[in-house]
């Protein structure tokens, strides 16, 4: 299976990786994925192998090492000698990396003025894709000619112990592991016009640890480095930083969350498919197709630079409580 996308596309194509599997459960199942997002699919447990490729270097690099690397996959993708491959995504170059897998059976997203769809190989086709369904059922339309219908919609991911217990050793350190709530804060995004003012998380982190006997951790990736001296100089001073994770340190971070409060990132997808909730904070342009699915949510829409921290300080309390009095029900 092709799976380029970025990490929350990666994240939202999972209910289509676990339809396959649960379709064909005695195939061999290899999944080639952008190398950021490679973890994702090592994780959800439905892959028997990954190709991990640097899809930045494929476009961005230098012509000739770009062409190089295309030439390595391709080659590396015939040796394999796939019998069947299934384009999720469905770009014009990742067509022909089915194309010339040799494979016999080729099933393509059908996206009109992206993809190549016409070097599919299947007696049907998907339907066309529609640009306003959400990503998940995007993903899982063009597994209708299996006769894959009304799938989890869902995507699941569990923490691995390993990377619980190095996150037990990070918060034991910070002395967050007392019992009180953790909330988690994801104040980057892919573009600024996606991202709510530092300023805004500053203020929100304030208002919830005077009010809320709670332990705020700022999540950072190597895109929001240089957010972390400002974290580090303006929010509570019992702020902890957790910048250097890697994806499943991250899913398992997030999966001891009570609230996070995000812009609209991959990580929100993350804490989402662990079964964490979530405010999300989105921009009045963006679409609704990447959303978070199911759960325990709250969406909040505007002007990203309008959005208030009593809104915000709303939503993220209002899903707080609501986690503590389901705790107690619980016990």
């Amino acid at each position: 299976m092709i799976d380029f996308g970025q990490l929350g596309d990666v994240v939202l194509s999972l209910p289509a990786l676990r339809a396959i599997r649960e379709k064909f459960p005695q195939a061999r199942i290899t999944v080639a994925v952008g190398k950021a997002a490679a973890p994702v699919v090592e994780l959800s447990g439905y892959a028997d192998a990954i190709i991990p490729v640097d899809r930045v270097a494929l476009r961005d690099g230098p012509k000739p090492w770009a062409i190089l690397g295309i030439f390595k996959l391709v080659k590396e993708v015939r040796r394999k000698e796939f019998d069947f491959v299934i384009d999720l995504h469905s770009l014009s170059e990742t067509n022909l990396l089915g194309f010339f897998s040799g494979a016999a059976k080729r099933l393509y997203a059908r996206r009109p003025g992206r993809s190549l769809d016409f070097l599919s190989r299947f007696d049907t086709r998907p339907p066309v894709e529609e640009s306003k369904k959400h990503a998940v059922d995007r993903y899982l339309d063009v597994l209708v000619p299996l006769g894959i219908k009304d799938a989890p919609r869902a995507p699941r991911l569990r923490a691995r112990a390993e990377d619980d217990r190095v996150i037990e050793k990070m918060l034991k350190k910070a002395k967050a592991n007392t019992g009180a709530p953790l909330i988690g804060l994801f104040p980057g995004a892919g573009h600024p016009s996606r991202r709510w003012p530092l300023t805004g998380f500053r203020d929100l982190a304030d208002m919830l640890t005077r009010n809320d006997e709670v332990r705020i951790i700022v999540f950072a990736g190597p895109e929001e480095r240089e957010m972390v001296a400002q974290v580090k100089g303006s929010f509570p001073r019992n702020t902890i930083i957790f910048d250097r994770l890697t994806i499943p340190q991250l899913a398992a971070a997030m999966s001891r969350l009570s609230v996070l409060v995000s812009n609209d990132t991959g990580p929100m997808h993350i804490a989402a498919a662990v079964g964490t909730s979530v405010v999300l904070l989105l921009d009045r342009r963006a679409p609704h197709t990447f959303l978070p699915v199911e759960g325990q949510h709250r969406i909040i829409q505007s002007a990203i630079a309008h959005i208030t921290t009593e809104e915000v300080y709303g939503a993220a309390r209002e899903l707080l409580v609501t986690g503590r009095t389901e705790a107690l029900f619980a016990t």
